[in-house]
């Protein structure tokens, strides 16, 4: 069952923003290869910003896009660009054309609400390696020499005649695109290009390499039945599933396409089977309480635990306890002597599939009828309606022991008597 924090939580959100950030790209693109109306503002929109917003729309989109891979691992940062940046791409769709932008804009108006809604979720700061730190700085310095020399020697270049025009040499030579409109014309110009050649260049490999290993990473961890760290930092309102088993095979089975499921095995071949017929998995000991932070288990909405090992079933249920008092853990024991252990060890509902079977088939052999109706009937139930009905049958129970004090003290026989 889906539930409303589901369909405006911040895997909503972060799928929003990515939304929006295709269609300003795309509206972008086609504004500038096709004329631009203006709609019902082109008489007070002058055509030059028209045209100009098609571009800058274009680039707000590849903004938001870094956007959503931040969004993705909860920074802060990339709420706060987020939410700067969706207002902007709406403001240059309806410059642009409010009739082809009309999508762009009624998307960019939803996030912004998820984003606004959800501001507690994005709560991770901004954590920056030294590589990635080299890198950034590696980039403003190289494009600041670049710039600030061929400004310095304009006289000596062809067509550098303002500080654009120098940033722009810069930047063009950095990218090794090198459009051949601005030349040096000495000697000392040349070899201030060779510099800025080496240096720009170098900080663009450098900055290359630090944006494509995540990527990598990424690849490598998703080959070896392995979730990446963005993956587990947008869980919300899942279901972890601790550890795999033969029981855990139909709860799995059950339990696909109607919630968000993250199982965590230590064994690495078993995750991988799993990986490969769609499931998420984190390879991890389902006991150790880093591996559960990880897992988001804070946030999570229950948990299962069902190997057929209740002592590492028991230990698993005591770490997730610890790290969440309030989460919903639901067990299987594997010997029915253990359903106590079990229960004391934290785990909300303890359920020996091996008893309840034993009963099933022991009072089919006795004769009993309609077994297999019963269990029909459970199969087919959806497990909201089973808990629907557990909550209907529990609240007649309590109608029934909380009537009257007279009926009690006839019933049980501690009511007063006359020697009180």
């Amino acid at each position: 069952m889906v539930s409303v924090r589901d369909w405006v939580g911040p895997r909503t959100t972060v799928t929003t923003v990515f939304i929006v950030a295709i269609l300003s790209a795309a509206t972008g693109i086609i504004n500038i290869s096709s004329p631009v109306t203006g709609g019902v503002i082109a008489s007070i929109v002058p055509e030059v910003i028209r045209i100009t917003a098609g571009f800058t729309g274009t680039l707000t989109g590849f903004l938001l896009l870094v956007s959503v891979y931040g969004l993705r691992r909860r920074l802060r940062a990339a709420w706060y660009s987020s939410i700067v940046l969706l207002p902007v791409s709406a403001a240059q769709g309806l410059i642009q054309s409010p009739e082809r932008a009309l999508p762009l804009i009624g998307f960019s108006t939803v996030s912004f609400v998820l984003l606004s809604l959800n501001y507690r979720a994005f709560d991770r700061d901004l954590d920056l390696n030294v590589t990635q730190l080299s890198a950034l700085l590696a980039i403003a310095g190289a494009q600041t020499y670049a710039t600030a020399g061929a400004y310095a020697l304009r006289e000596q270049f062809n067509g550098i005649d303002s500080l654009f025009d120098a940033f722009y040499f810069a930047l063009v030579t950095g990218s090794t695109v090198g459009y051949g409109d601005i030349t040096p014309r000495t000697p000392v110009a040349k070899i201030f290009g060779m510099t800025a050649l080496l240096v720009t260049v170098a900080s663009f490999a450098v900055a290359l390499g630090v944006l494509l290993t995540p990527a990598i990473e990424a690849r490598l961890t998703k080959a070896l039945g392995r979730m990446t760290e963005s993956q587990l930092e947008i869980l919300d309102n899942h279901i972890l599933v601790l550890g795999h088993g033969e029981l855990t095979e139909p709860i799995l089975e059950e339990l696909e396409n109607r919630a968000d499921v993250l199982i965590i095995t230590p064994n690495a071949e078993r995750a991988q089977r799993l990986t490969d017929r769609g499931y998420d998995v984190f390879t991890a000991d389902p006991s150790d309480e880093e591996s559960l932070k990880r897992a988001r288990v804070e946030v999570a909405r229950s948990a299962i635990v069902a190997t057929n090992n209740d002592a590492e079933d028991a230990l698993a249920i005591l770490t997730a306890r610890q790290l969440n008092p309030d989460i919903h853990i639901v067990a299987a024991a594997t010997q029915r002597e253990n359903e106590p252990k079990l229960r004391r060890a934290g785990a909300n509902t303890v359920i020996s599939p091996a008893a309840l079977g034993g009963h099933f088939l022991a009072e089919s052999a006795m004769g009993g009828g309609g077994l297999e109706t019963v269990e029909e009937r459970l199969l087919e139930e959806q497990p909201d309606e089973m808990v629907a009905d557990a909550d209907t049958e529990d609240a007649g129970n309590e109608d029934t022991s909380n009537g009257s004090p007279s009926d009690n003290d006839e019933t049980t026989g501690d009511g007063p008597t006359s020697d009180d």
